[in-house]
């Protein structure tokens, strides 16, 4: 073989490389506030390792472990046991908690965005208080989605990607029933704060009203 074709070959990742690949990716999505795309994952590798093979061992790896890989949000990221929550919760700081009346509109949301909030009332049958709102926005799960061509050009809002991280889903499409999602174990369910400074990202798939 010539020595320039030599030279234009690809190298061949070993079991080296491929160990190396693992620990950078583990690094990475540890590091990060929220999950990690597979195409972030890949800027971080070297050259001729595919992000997909690598984040696949990963989960294979950290399977039953206390803290494990998982896909989330439409990225990867690392959480706790679902088992070991009994266990750590009597002595971790409890986040605060949304308050029922919150989640109801939270829950309308999800499954009519993007959306008003007189269409969130209507759909309640009652009148949403700025302060549920206020509580969404400032755990990160909702954010603006622009103006309805409508009288008054009220804000419409939709779920951001914090909600899917939130609430363990990969997309819209895992979404449970409306009755699951505000049922009393999910309205008490605590919220870790978002990340300081990082501003919400819409959720990706979003359903029509």
């Amino acid at each position: 073989m010539p020595a320039d074709a030599e030279a234009a070959a690809p190298s061949v990742a070993t079991p080296a490389d491929f160990e190396h690949a693992l620990r950078v990716a583990e690094a990475l999505i540890f590091a990060s506030e929220r999950p990690v795309p597979a195409a972030r994952v890949q800027l971080a590798l070297p050259p001729g390792i595919d992000a997909q093979s690598v984040l696949t061992a990963l989960l294979a790896r950290t399977a039953g472990r206390a803290v494990e890989l998982v896909e989330v949000g439409g990225g990867y990221a690392f959480r706790t046991a679902q088992d070991l929550a009994p266990a750590i919760t009597r002595v971790v700081e409890v986040p605060r908690r949304l308050p029922r009346v919150a989640m109801e509109a939270l829950s309308i949301i999800a499954y009519h965005q993007p959306v008003t909030r007189a269409e969130i009332e209507e759909i309640r049958g009652a009148a949403l208080a700025q302060a549920s709102l206020d509580a969404l926005l400032d755990a990160g799960l909702i954010a603006p989605r622009g103006r309805k061509e409508a009288p008054g050009r009220p804000t419409l809002w939709a779920t951001t990607a914090r909600f899917l991280d939130q609430f363990g889903l990969k997309s819209l499409n895992e979404l449970p029933r409306k009755e699951e999602l505000v049922s009393n174990d999910i309205a008490a369910m605590e919220l870790a704060p978002p990340p300081t400074g990082a501003p919400p990202l819409i959720a990706e798939g979003t359903r029509a009203a």
